[in-house]
């Protein structure tokens, strides 16, 4: 059968989302006026996706691997559900909150 499909960017930040939250530390995302689906911003260039998450996350979380670990997951996650493999994975801590 011929022809092409194709997963909404709204699909592929709600996934990126889901993913994130699953992560220790990880308190939730934090939405803006910028152009973002609930605190991720996709983005896509010649074939490839980037996503962003903007995330809030407890106090006292160590954030170098907090950001690597909702990296992999979102990967893990993206490549599962969906098929596909963003080119980067990139986290913005905006927020830092009391530990719950």
């Amino acid at each position: 059968m011929d022809g092409q499909a194709s997963i909404s960017s709204e699909v592929l930040a709600r996934y990126a989302a889901d993913a994130a939250l699953e992560i220790d530390g990880v308190r939730g995302l934090v939405a803006s006026q910028l152009h973002r689906h609930r605190g991720v911003r996709v983005s896509g260039e010649d074939g490839s996706v980037t996503i962003e998450l903007h995330l809030d996350v407890d106090w006292g979380t160590r954030l170098p691997e907090l950001g690597h670990e909702v990296q992999r997951h979102v990967l893990e996650y993206l490549e599962r559900m969906v098929g596909t493999r963003p080119a980067a994975i990139n986290v913005v801590i905006d927020a830092i909150g009391e530990a719950r």
